[in-house]
């Protein structure tokens, strides 16, 4: 065990253990590090001859490494306010050899790096910068819990829940209450378990849905979900209205009539709310607990009342105090009017359960969202719901349904024979408003029951407008809140506008506007039981996605997905999101309909524009399990002829440099097989080859050109080596290629040599490797690099000059990709009515008819004619044609028009044969038929070189190249395609510069596009069912 230090020695126990070092002017020394011994490290004050001080000018900072100790800068987006945000060391850095310059290298780099930290006159630039002022944030209480308690307890609390009492019994009222707060419970649990599963910004409900379903889904009930809270503000203001109304109606007072005061007043009062919202979220939150003050007091008010001996007046009124009978006569439904119906009650109280949002729609107020949303959501979901409990069950067991309020309609106890109602029992004779309908009081009948109840009426008068105004407030701040985030990530058009914030907490402002106006345009139905059911399918489509939300993340096992609320289970989410769509359909199915209408058409439109945000959703979680389960499952099953397809891995170099290329195989394998473009880049593992290899860019300008296709790059010391890896690795499972797509080397007699002997190397690679090849031959070329100002992959455009270092400018900005116009195609276009011509001269087992196939499928193809021509006998022309006919017929390829070509086996022209004899001179070795070992040594260092005896013993299929182009020459001229059976040169056997000579000589001088085929000689085709 160390000794005690010393205040001159400090023992550090901990290897990991950070250094705090004061900041020092530049005359400052500083105590160096030295290692004491094995077990401690220590460091002390300088002066002794083996300290590092003495060795290096420097002072050490930790352990003088790269390494850095864990940090929150490593992980966050933003940096912590007060200090310089530090950036993790690449890889690259750690393991990599640096120029030394002397000096040690720091414990971590800082990310936004100052050269001298000052101005010239020596101020510090974050002296001068203002500091920024903290906005306004809320804990759990007052930003939560409170918040949704006030929206909770909305409207139908005061004006509408007596009311349900009475049409649904005690009994069926308790299951609404407890079947909406099953809902929301639920919805809170998964809304907690998503709010605490990473870190959560302002948005609120669309947020979470987006953040974790995907923009998508996530836009769509964005705009639902701001659309309903802007109705909800029209909703509770419309509730505050009424009750204003009644009470200048009980005085007498009137402005216009019943409906039109209602529409003035609410108008007025929306008005004054806007202003308190524009005032900032501090006054709007102040405003909120003096609200929530003033409802706890009402409510205490409510339950003394209900206490206290009823007065003549309120017997009147239907109001007895507890009593037995009440509660029994009240337990059981008594359905009336056109909503009297369990769901139509159910439709009209929903809406005030949906207020456990409120907290979560300010999540960018808020101090820890992560703690303060699950807290205090559930916490409001409890006791809201207890409160709903206590006061229909109290309420119901103190009124009556009917009371007609009139003093004189009192009877002596005896003479109860006539009598209709339980007020009989106490004095009091109802029976003709009963009989006739006309009562005007209990709770039936009477929306302000609360009021007749309490101890104190204007007590419960300001409870109705803390309750009705409060919850408007909160639904005209969640309103802009959501939208404005909406607004802010772009995905749909015409809404950007409404997405500037003003001020210290980025006040939606523009936001407020519009719902101000949409609250007033709904205010003016001023019908509080048809607003309610308008909100309730909105809202409860939100709960919907919620729900599943969660259901989904859970689902799909990511990683990714760890909240830190466990108190949630997936199937309960499930659960939730069903019997939501469900409650949907129960309570207005037109409604429902519109609202899932108006999700498919956002979510059709998103998908469509495909937003360019990558938020790590859920969604593409699940795509990657589809994914990877169906690979695995395809490993199960064994290849057959039937389910063959071309799956082709292209050898690009970047994408974009060959253009045409990609176009083409694109062309027969998108929404069909599979297609990888491979790049090759020649040098050492560095960074620069290989961001050159892997850089996002190829895939972005992919997806710009909408080919569905997936990229793959490798460095390697030279080209063949690349394609090697390339042909053994690329793929996944049994997704993997089977097809070798190349193009063709333009003046490929100009290149240096060993470019073509690794060229034609790649093509017996491939046959090595069982690949079928293409190589696509263009009359103007498929490189376009020159176009685009870009370097060109070295080992895809070779030179005849010394080979260039590798370039680093393979790697394109996505940003420049997309800007700079992309060259149009040829296989970009509609063919029209031309002719695809197949020379299908030998059979490689059928990928020669099977590319042509393909494409006539696709659309811009559709049109062409498909000509097959085969070698033949001139006396013998019909039945081969009708035996290659035949056969055709029977692979159902809809190939009808098949030409012998008895002429395939004449001798070419002698000056295409000079021609060809010309371009093999430079290639030629001129050995004079000499022995074996001489020719060896006289080819020793270029193995390209042609022997006589080579020349001599590949006579007859280097002419049969001359003359295969004449007959293309004489037939397909005018064609869109011409498919030609691709030549096999024997190892060993074939140098080459005569293989190059003849794929030259067999495609040169045409006009359409030449594409030489050679299956892997395995049947492709097949005429049987199984």
């Amino acid at each position: 065990m160390a000794e005690i230090p010393q205040p001159e020695e400090v023992v550090l126990t901990a290897i990991n253990k950070q250094f705090k070092i004061p900041s020092t002017t530049r005359d400052e020394k500083y105590s160096t590090f030295f290692y004491s011994n094995a077990d401690d490290i220590s460091y002390r004050s300088g002066g002794e001859e083996n300290s590092l001080d003495s060795q290096s000018p420097e002072p050490f900072t930790g352990y003088d490494t790269l390494d850095a100790p864990p940090s929150y800068d490593f992980y966050g987006n933003t940096a912590v306010q007060g200090r310089v945000r530090k950036s993790r060391p690449s890889l690259y850095q750690l393991h990599s050899i640096v120029e030394e310059d002397g000096v040690p290298p720091p414990l971590y780099e800082e990310a936004n790096r100052m050269t001298d930290r000052g101005t010239k006159g020596g101020e510090s630039s974050e002296d001068e910068a203002e500091p920024q002022v903290e906005p306004a944030r809320f804990g759990w209480v007052q930003g939560v819990m409170i918040r949704c308690m006030l929206n909770i307890w909305g409207v139908i609390l005061y004006l509408r829940l007596p009311w349900i009492t009475a049409q649904a019994g005690i009994g069926l009222t308790w299951v609404i209450i407890l079947l909406s707060s099953c809902i929301t419970g639920i919805t809170g649990l998964s809304t907690s378990a998503i709010a605490t599963n990473g870190k959560v910004k302002g948005g609120g409900t669309y947020f979470l849905i987006s953040r974790s379903l995907g923009p998508e889904l996530g836009g769509s009930i964005g705009l639902i979900f701001a659309f309903a809270n802007a109705v909800a503000v029209a909703m509770h203001t419309v509730g505050f209205a009424e009750t204003v109304q009644s009470l200048m109606q009980e005085n007498g007072a009137s402005m216009v009539d019943p409906i039109n005061d209602i529409r003035i007043i609410g108008v007025i009062t929306v008005t004054c709310l806007l202003a308190i919202s524009l005032a900032g979220m501090e006054w709007e939150s102040k405003a909120q607990v003096l609200f929530f003050l003033v409802i706890i007091i009402s409510f205490v008010n409510y339950i003394v009342g209900t206490i206290i001996p009823a007065t003549p007046q309120k017997q009147a009124r239907g109001f007895f105090s507890y009593k037995a009978d009440i509660f029994a006569a009240n337990f059981v439904p008594s359905w009336r009017g056109p909503e009297g119906s369990f769901f139509g009650m159910f439709s009209i109280f929903f809406p005030s359960a949906t207020g456990i949002l409120a907290g979560a729609n300010i999540s960018g107020d808020l101090k820890d969202p992560a703690v303060a949303i699950p807290r205090g959501t559930m916490m409001a979901i409890f006791w809201t719901t207890i409160s709903y409990l206590i006061i229909s069950a109290t309420i119901g067991a103190c009124v009556v349904r009917d009371a007609s309020g009139g003093l004189n309609d009192t009877m002596a106890p005896p003479s109860t024979d006539d009598c209709i109602g339980l007020a009989c029992h106490y004095g009091w004779n109802f029976s003709d408003c009963i009989t006739n309908k006309t009562c005007t009081f209990g709770i039936s009948n009477y929306y302000q029951s609360m009021s007749l109840v309490s101890g104190f009426a204007p007590l419960i008068t300001a409870g109705i407008f803390g309750a009705t105004l409060s919850s408007a407030l909160a639904c005209l701040v969640s309103a802009p809140k959501v939208f404005q985030c909406l607004c802010k990530d772009k995905l749909y058009p015409f809404i950007g506008v409404f997405g500037k914030g003003y001020g210290k907490n980025d006040e939606p402002i523009r936001g407020y506007i519009l719902t101000y106006f949409i609250a007033i345009c709904f205010i003016l139905i001023a019908e509080l039981n048809t607003i309610a059911p308008i909100i309730s399918n909105f809202f409860l489509c939100s709960y919907a996605l919620i729900n599943f939300s969660c259901f989904h993340a859970s689902i799909t096992n990511s990683p990714g997905w760890r909240p830190s609320f466990r108190f949630y289970s997936k199937w309960a989410s499930l659960l939730g999101a069903v019997v939501s769509v469900v409650i949907m359909f129960l309570l207005t199915w037109w409604a429902a309909l519109i609202a899932f209408g108006i999700v498919l058409f956002l979510l059709g439109y998103a998908l469509y524009k495909k937003p360019s945000v990558n938020w790590g959703s859920s969604v593409q979680a699940s795509s990657y399990n589809m994914a990877l389960s169906y690979s695995v499952s395809l490993n199960q099953v064994d290849d057959h002829v039937k389910n063959y397809r071309p799956q082709c891995l292209v050898l690009t170099g970047p994408p974009s440099f060959r253009p045409a290329l990609v176009d083409f195989v694109s062309a027969f394998t998108k929404n069909l097989s599979l297609m990888i473009c491979g790049n090759v880049v020649v040098g050492g593992p560095s960074t620069e080859t290989l961001e050159a290899a892997v850089s996002s860019s190829h895939v972005t300008w992919l997806n710009k050109r909408r080919i569905k296709s997936f990229y793959r790059g490798v460095v390697a010391d030279e080209l063949r080596g690349g394609v090697q890896m390339l042909l053994q690795a690329a793929g996944l499972g049994r997704m993997r290629p089977n097809v070798l797509v190349m193009g063709y080397i333009k003046n490929w007699h100009k290149q240096r040599p060993q470019c073509i002997e690794d060229y034609v190397g790649i093509l017996h690679d491939a046959f090595d490797l069982q690949y079928g090849v293409c190589v696509l031959r263009m009359k103007e070329g498929l490189d376009v690099s020159h176009s685009l100002q870009a370097h060109v992959n070295p080992a895809f455009e070779i030179s005849h000059r010394s080979p260039p270092a590798p370039s680093t400018n393979t790697t394109l900005d996505p940003d420049a990709l997309v800007a700079i116009p992309q060259p149009r195609t040829e296989f970009q276009s509609k063919q029209g009515k031309k002719t695809i011509d197949v020379y299908w001269l030998f059979d490689d087992g059928g990928l020669t008819l099977m590319l042509p196939y393909l494409l006539t499928r696709k659309k811009r193809w559709a049109q062409c004619k498909v000509r097959v021509f085969v070698g033949g006998e001139i006396h013998h022309r019909e039945e081969q044609k009708k035996e290659i006919m035949a056969l055709i017929n029977k692979f159902r390829l809809g190939f009808h028009d098949v030409q012998v070509l008895p002429d395939i086996s004449e001798r070419p022209l002698p000056e295409h044969v000079k021609r060809f004899e010309d371009m093999l001179g430079p290639h030629r070795l001129n050995d004079g038929h000499k022995d074996s070992s001489t020719v060896e040594r006289m080819r020793e260092g270029c193995p390209w070189k042609i022997s006589d005896e080579e020349l001599e013993r590949n006579k007859a299929k280097s002419l049969r190249q001359v003359r295969l182009n004449e007959i293309l020459q004489d037939y397909s001229r005018d064609a869109a395609l011409i498919v030609l059976t691709m030549p096999v040169g024997r190892r060993g056997m074939c140098p080459s510069t005569l293989y190059m000579a003849w794929l030259e000589t067999l495609s040169c001088d045409l006009r359409p596009p030449v594409l030489l085929v050679r299956g892997n000689q395995e049947n492709v085709l097949t005429f049987y069912c199984q």
